[in-house]
């Protein structure tokens, strides 16, 4: 018997009825032998961790564009905070943490450089539109690898297709990294905007203060809480109707306070326009691109516009920035 078979004995034994086997797995699109060590989601989750694209979240927007601290939050650690609070509730639930934690880091894969503003962007200019969620999807199942994309399970792709609010994955552990997504951003958003000066604690209203808690600690304590306490041996994940209430508003009141406010998002507009203008570019100039994705439009018969989209949508806000400055920005003279 293989260390694999091993591990999935052990998941038939102990975790949830509820729980997504890894030897119940839909699949992948290519058939793969399987390893001798790993079981099928643990395998997904290291082929994330070890992408291009996983690494370069480490330059992507969160909320604050380029901040000049050394402690806000990045995209990557965004995904590290969305995994961690994914596998608490996954472990106190026995379902699949392996699962869980592949869809958790790969969710954002496909976020534009300077966060929702980009997406915004190529959203507006590209006629074929653009969604971080969809274009996550695209990353592990196309683009990585030069076009040969991550080839990853069904329930992985699934989850990271579905974490937004209007998707709902069709796994438990799809469900706990898209609920968990949230409590992650509203958490950490509100102490980098605490950090920034742009909130004060005594700024929430108080009656979210009394419910939640009042330091951004207890109330990500709370909804951690709350949501393994109503989701105990049952099929689904939920939150208790005064605490859901709760989040609900707190998340409405950081769209007022921080999503919105111009000290927070005074160069979005500026940011816009860069990735606009960088799309218009290499949609005029479409032999400058990377050889890897001209080949892959041959091969696939893409649409120029999804491949400048993807290009565009690849890079880091410092990259981009770099780029739009060589492309448009004088340089100084420099004797020959």
């Amino acid at each position: 018997m293989t260390i694999r078979e091993r591990i999935e004995q052990e998941e038939q034994k102990t975790l949830s009825p509820y729980a997504t086997l890894s030897i119940n797995s839909k699949g992948r699109d290519v058939e793969e032998d399987e390893c001798d060590i790993r079981p099928v989601f643990q395998r997904d989750r290291d082929r994330i961790l070890h992408s291009e694209s996983f690494r370069r979240l480490k330059d992507k927007t969160q909320v604050f564009l380029l901040p000049e601290g050394d402690h806000y939050r990045t995209r990557l650690t965004h995904t590290l905070e969305v995994s961690q609070n994914a596998r608490t509730v996954a472990k106190a639930l026995r379902l699949n943490e392996d699962l869980v934690e592949a869809i958790a880091l790969g969710h954002d894969l496909g976020h534009t450089p300077f966060g929702h503003a980009g997406e915004r962007a190529l959203n507006r200019v590209c006629p074929l539109g653009f969604k971080h969620n969809e274009q996550s999807v695209r990353v592990v199942e196309v683009l990585e690898k030069n076009g040969r994309g991550l080839n990853l399970t069904a329930e992985v792709r699934d989850g990271i297709l579905n974490h937004q609010t209007a998707g709902m994955p069709y796994t438990l552990e799809g469900k706990v990294v898209r609920i968990c997504d949230k409590i992650a951003y509203i958490h950490h958003d509100m102490d980098d905007a605490i950090r920034a000066g742009v909130l004060r604690e005594s700024d929430v209203p108080k009656h979210l203060s009394d419910t939640l808690g009042n330091t951004t600690t207890k109330r990500l304590d709370c909804f951690i809480h709350d949501i393994i306490t109503n989701s105990l041996d049952r099929d689904d994940i939920c939150m208790s109707d005064e605490i859901g209430q709760a989040m609900k508003e707190l998340r409405e009141f950081m769209f007022e306070n921080v999503y919105q406010n111009p000290k927070a998002k005074g160069e979005e507009g500026k940011s816009e326009r860069l990735v606009e203008n960088l799309y218009l570019y290499y949609l005029d100039h479409f032999e400058s691109l990377p050889q890897p994705l001209l080949a892959m439009m041959e091969e696939r018969g893409e649409s120029r516009e999804r491949i400048v989209c993807d290009y565009v949508s690849s890079m880091s806000d410092k990259f981009a920035n770099h780029t739009f400055a060589d492309l448009y920005l004088p340089d100084s003279w420099k004797e020959l």
